[in-house]
C-alpha cells in the first residue's frame, strides 16, 4: 500500500491542507493515510451528500482544493449534487472514491457498482487506479495521476476532479505507515492570458462606435481590488455597473443593486446599452436576463479566463479570454471617451435605482409581519465582516431584491440552484475561519439538509435563520403552480415540522419568533450568542407571504 499512502504525501506537498472523509472500510488505506499525515486536517462526516457540500463550502472559503473521500458503492453517488455545484461554480475538489477490484464489478458482491466515470461530465477529469499498486509502472501511474488531478483542479477554470481507486484486501496496515518525502511532484506554471497590443487596438477601434456601456457582474467571490477598479471606472467614464447580491460588488459606490425592483417595468428601452460587458458567473435576476434578451445590445463582450463560456443573454459577440481584473485595470487602452450620451445613460439608470430604493424601504411600513421583511431586517443588522449564506428558492430572491450596502461576502449555491446542500455549505465555510457565518434559509431547504448538523464540528460562529412557513412558498408566487389544484400537496409539499428539536439534538441555542415584536426583541440576542451555534426560527404563513410579495410586485409594475 505504499503507493496509496503516498497519495496523501503528494496532496500535502501540492498544498492541500483539508480533507472531508466519510466512514467506510474499503477506503481505509486512504483514510488512515490522510488522518495520519501531519500537514492535512481531516474531518469525519457520515452523510456523503452533506460531506460533499461541506467540502465545497470549505474550498470556496479557503480558495484552495479540498479532498473528499468515501468508500465504495452508492456512497460515491451521494457526492453528485455537490460535485455538480462545484463544477458550475469553478470550485476545486479532489474527489477520491474507493472501489472494489475490477473483476468483482457486476458480480453481486457487496457495495460494488460501476464507479468508473461515475460523475460523467460534471468533473474536469476522471482517473481510474486499478488494484495493482506494486508494479513500477503502476506506481508511476498513480503518482502521475494524482499530480495531474491536482494541477487540473487548480487550473485557470478551477473545478472538481475524480480519482477512483480500486483497493484489494487486506485494507488495514499491520504497523505504522510511512510517507515518502521524495514522492515526485509535478508542478504546473500558472498561465496569465494577456492581450497583445494589436488585440487592444482592435477592441479600441470597435468600442468607439458604441455610445453607451453597461457592466453586469455575475456571481463571484468578494474582491476588494475589483470593487476599487469598478469605482474608478464609474468616476472616469460614468459606466453603469449592475450586480446581483451574489456578485459581491454591492459596496461599489453607485452600483445598481435594486434592478429586480424596476427592471420588469414597461418603457425602459432607454436603459438598453450599446455595449454590454459581463464578468462573473450566473445571475439570480430573471427580470434582468429577460430585459437584456428583449433589448439586445449592439455588442456583448464577456471577460472570463476560460475555454468556454455561456451565452446567457443570447447576445454574445466576443469572448475575451483573460482575467477580468487584468482587463479592467488596462481598460484605459481602449481610449474610452467621456461622452454626454454615457452621462445621460448613467442618469437614467440612477433615477430608477433611487426610486426603487425608496419604494422598497417604505413598502414594509404598511405590511403585516412576513418573511420578506425578516430577510431585510437580518441583512440590515449584519456587519461588514460577516459572511452571509443564502439558500435557494425565495430566500435568495428576497435578498437579491433587498440588496446590501456592506462589504460582507455573500455566498449561495447558484451553480445548480438546488436546495439540497445550503446548510452543509455554510457549515463547511464556517470551518475555514472565525468570522460570523449566518445562513438565511427556508424551511424546505433546512429540513432537506438536516444531516448537515450531524457532526461534531459545529462552531459558535455559525448562525442559522430558518424562515418556516411550513411549505415551499415559492410555488405560491411563481406563475403556473399557484393556480393548480395540486398546489399544496405536490408543489408546496406542506409540512408541520419545526426546528426546535433539531437545534436541541445538536446543542444549538434556539430562538423562535411568531410576531414582529418577538422577532425584533430576539434578533439582537440571537446575533450576540457567542457560546454555541445558534438557530432562529421565524414562523410565518405561506399565504400571507404570497400576498405580501404579490402586492410588492404590483407596486413595482
Amino acid at each position: 500500500m505504499q503507493a496509496i499512502h503516498n497519495i496523501a504525501e503528494i496532496l500535502a506537498q501540492k498544498g492541500i491542507t483539508h480533507a472531508i472523509i466519510s466512514p467506510g472500510s474499503r477506503c481505509a488505506p486512504l483514510t488512515i493515510a490522510l488522518v495520519r499525515h501531519p500537514k492535512i486536517t481531516t474531518r469525519s462526516i457520515s452523510d456523503e451528500r452533506s460531506a460533499g457540500f461541506i467540502a465545497l463550502g470549505l474550498a470556496q472559503t479557503l480558495k484552495e482544493p479540498v479532498v473528499l473521500l468515501c468508500t465504495s458503492g452508492s456512497a460515491a453517488l451521494n457526492y453528485g449534487p455537490a460535485i455538480a455545484e462545484a463544477f458550475y461554480r469553478n470550485i476545486p475538489l479532489i474527489v477520491l472514491t474507493a472501489d472494489r477490484p475490477t473483476e468483482w464489478i457486476d458480480q453481486l458482491d457487496g457495495q460494488t457498482i460501476r464507479q468508473q466515470n461515475i460523475f460523467g461530465q460534471h468533473v474536469k477529469a476522471s482517473y481510474h487506479i486499478p488494484a495493482d499498486h506494486t508494479h513500477p509502472d503502476q506506481i508511476w501511474f498513480i503518482n502521475r495521476s494524482v499530480n495531474e488531478a491536482v494541477n487540473i483542479a487548480n487550473a485557470a477554470t478551477k473545478g472538481p476532479v475524480h480519482l477512483n481507486i480500486a483497493l484489494r484486501e487486506p485494507l488495514y496496515p499491520g504497523s505504522e505507515i510511512v510517507f515518502d518525502p521524495n514522492s515526485r511532484i509535478i508542478e504546473k506554471s500558472a498561465i496569465q492570458n494577456q492581450l497583445t497590443a494589436s488585440a487592444w487596438k482592435v477592441l479600441a477601434n470597435e468600442i468607439q462606435s458604441y455610445q453607451t456601456i453597461l457592466i453586469v457582474a455575475g456571481q463571484d467571490s468578494l474582491d476588494n481590488n475589483l470593487i476599487k477598479q469598478l469605482n474608478a471606472l464609474q468616476e472616469q467614464y460614468n459606466i453603469v455597473v449592475v450586480g446581483d447580491i451574489i456578485s459581491n460588488v454591492s459596496s461599489v459606490k453607485n452600483v445598481i443593486k435594486h434592478h429586480d425592483v424596476f427592471i420588469s417595468k414597461q418603457g425602459l428601452a432607454r436603459l438598453k446599452p450599446d455595449l454590454l460587458l459581463t464578468i462573473g458567473l450566473s445571475l439570480i435576476s430573471k427580470g434582468l436576463k429577460q430585459f437584456i434578451r428583449n433589448n439586445k445590445p449592439k455588442a456583448h463582450w464577456h471577460i472570463q479566463n476560460a475555454n468556454s463560456i455561456a451565452d446567457t443573454f443570447q447576445t454574445l459577440t466576443r469572448h475575451i479570454a483573460t482575467d477580468p481584473m487584468y482587463f479592467l485595470e488596462n481598460i484605459k487602452l481602449l481610449e474610452i471617451q467621456k461622452a454626454a450620451s454615457q452621462k445621460n445613460f448613467w442618469d437614467a439608470w440612477q433615477k430608477e435605482e433611487v426610486t426603487a430604493k425608496k419604494s422598497l424601504h417604505s413598502f414594509f411600513e404598511t405590511q403585516v409581519f412576513g418573511e420578506f421583511e425578516t430577510v431585510k431586517e437580518v441583512i440590515d443588522c449584519l456587519n461588514d465582516d460577516t459572511i452571509l449564506h443564502l439558500s435557494n428558492s425565495m430566500t435568495v430572491r428576497y435578498a437579491n431584491i433587498i440588496g446590501t450596502n456592506k462589504t460582507m461576502e455573500v455566498m449561495a449555491n447558484r451553480g445548480t440552484s438546488g436546495i439540497d446542500g445550503s446548510t452543509s455549505t455554510a457549515i463547511g465555510a464556517s470551518l475555514a475561519n472565525d468570522k460570523m457565518h449566518i445562513l438565511l434559509t427556508g424551511d424546505m431547504a433546512f429540513f432537506y439538509d438536516r444531516n448537515a448538523l450531524w457532526n461534531k464540528y459545529l462552531k459558535p460562529n455559525l448562525k442559522i435563520v430558518v424562515l418556516n412557513n411550513h411549505a415551499g412558498g415559492i410555488f405560491r408566487i411563481i406563475d403556473g403552480p399557484k393556480n393548480q389544484p395540486e398546489l399544496e400537496e405536490y408543489f408546496e409539499t406542506s409540512q408541520s415540522l419545526n426546528a426546535k428539536h433539531t437545534a436541541e439534538d445538536h446543542q444549538m441555542a434556539y430562538f423562535k419568533a411568531t410576531t414582529r415584536e418577538e422577532f425584533h426583541n430576539l434578533l439582537p440576542v440571537f446575533l450576540a450568542e457567542a457560546g454555541k451555534p445558534a438557530l432562529f426560527e421565524i414562523m410565518t404563513d405561506s399565504k400571507t407571504n404570497a400576498a405580501i410579495f404579490e402586492e410588492y410586485k404590483e407596486r413595482c409594475r
